[in-house]
């Protein structure tokens, strides 16, 4: 699926996928600049949390964007697929001045979203200026193509990875969460062989992407984002390698970003704090 077109007096709004783990009660610095991001004390913030399998979940993001000073939080949990065709929830979803979707799994959210009336109005308001973000499984939907799950490991491998069509908000990039606890290179490398098009982020944990409408990252957070940039790959053996086997990629850059640092996803630069 495609990005929904901005007219031409409008401008993308940001999207902020998060690599789960988010600073929740300290210093929760990436849920406040979403707050700001969405209007700050005139914020209407809607929460997806359908990926969540905890019922808990939606009142519990709603109760924090509150306390960091929205003026409202609603969540609207969506189970079932019948339930995106509620009128009330999509009216909800109509104003907001920024969703958030929830981490759980990233299946659930495309199975019980994909193809629907939200996630079209999602596209749509986005495309209108709209911020929209996600923690883990919630970051992981909202490029074109999301990692559904794949194996562990710093090498890529043959098979080592599955992918799925995503929320579709933009296809510059590809998301992997959880990305240094969980040793996640060599899955995210494996999805990058397939097409040198798109930019790999991995996010760690309480980090996120903060991607403005003019394509730039800026990362904000306590760990760091791991950028892989295949613009350059003057060879894969994805074709060739055996399910399970090593792949062969040649001429990938790798960038190891912190806070403050920046990358320009239309340039392919880096810029250190």
């Amino acid at each position: 699926m495609s990005p929904s077109r901005s007219q031409t007096d409008e401008t993308r709004g940001w999207i902020v996928p998060v690599g789960g783990a988010e600073e929740k009660v300290g210093h929760p610095r990436i849920l406040q600049r979403f707050v700001r991001l969405s209007g700050e004390e005139e914020s209407r913030i809607v929460i997806i949390p359908t990926a969540s399998s905890l019922d808990e979940t939606g009142k519990q993001y709603e109760d924090l964007f509150q306390e960091l000073g929205a003026q409202s939080a609603v969540s609207l949990p969506y189970r079932e697929r019948v339930d995106t065709d509620r009128d009330d929830w999509l009216e909800a979803l109509n104003d907001a001045s920024g969703v958030f979707f929830t981490g759980g799994n990233q299946l659930r959210l495309s199975a019980t979203l994909g193809g629907t009336s939200v996630a079209t109005l999602v596209r749509r308001l986005n495309a209108k200026g709209i911020p929209v973000g996600g923690t883990s499984a919630g970051a992981a939907i909202l490029p074109e193509h999301m990692i559904a799950y794949g194996g562990t490991g710093g090498t890529p491998l043959a098979g080592m990875v599955s992918l799925a069509p995503g929320l579709g908000l933009t296809n510059r990039f590809v998301i992997d969460q959880h990305f240094r606890e969980r040793d996640r290179l060599g899955r995210l490398l494996s999805a990058l062989s397939y097409n040198p098009f798109a930019v790999g982020l991995g996010l760690d944990e309480d980090t996120a992407a903060f991607i403005s409408p003019d394509n730039v990252v800026r990362v904000v957070g306590s760990g760091a984002i791991t950028v892989v940039d295949v613009s350059q790959l003057s060879h894969s053996s994805i074709a060739e390698t055996r399910e399970g086997e090593p792949l062969c990629m040649t001429d990938v850059r790798v960038h190891i970003l912190p806070h403050g640092s920046r990358f320009d996803l239309n340039t392919r630069c880096a810029t250190p704090p």
